[in-house]
């Protein structure tokens, strides 16, 4: 039994790190849809009914699109397995966006009262350290300069081609 947990831990390790590279990685398109959701007026009343929960229903509320879109991750994984590549992975990036969405706008709503439940203060504790640990690799480290080199270049492109398009409507 030992040496097939020494065999796992590593297999769980590295995918807990995909699991913790995708929410990152994702998070990116999230924080900025969910703060410009956030500022709609529309959503002023549930933002207010989502004030006015006790602690307890606030983190009933807040797993809610953990429950309901967590699943969507193995069913895409099943999709692409299958050969439908390009419908497993719209369902993957469309779960994954939703659920860090409506997750990033609870947690922002309500962080003080789901971080006065012990338990779940714990766990944002060990999933902040999980987090700290991946973004101070290497291999995080090289990953962020590519993308911010492929960031460069687009708008490097993006600038030329509209540079052109307004010297060809002179």
């Amino acid at each position: 039994m030992k040496r097939i947990s020494q065999i796992l831990q590593p297999v769980l390790m590295v995918l807990a790190a995909l699991y913790l590279v995708a929410d990152a990685v994702f998070m990116h398109v999230a924080k900025p849809l969910a703060d410009w959701i956030g500022k709609h007026p529309i959503l002023h009343k549930l933002r207010l009914w989502i004030a006015d929960l006790s602690p307890y229903s606030t983190l009933a509320l807040f797993c809610v699109p953990l429950i309901v879109l967590e699943p969507a991750k193995p069913l895409s994984a099943y999709l692409v397995g299958t050969g439908h590549i390009a419908t497993g992975v719209f369902t993957f990036a469309v779960a994954e966006i939703l659920k860090l969405v409506l997750v990033e706008r609870l947690f922002h709503i309500s962080r003080a009262k789901l971080m006065s439940i012990p338990v779940f203060a714990w766990a944002y504790g060990r999933w902040r350290q999980a987090v700290i640990w991946l973004e101070s690799t290497d291999a995080w480290t090289a990953v962020r300069r590519l993308v911010w080199r492929a960031n460069f270049v687009l708008r490097s492109l993006v600038w030329q081609i509209r540079s052109n398009r307004l010297e060809f409507g002179r």
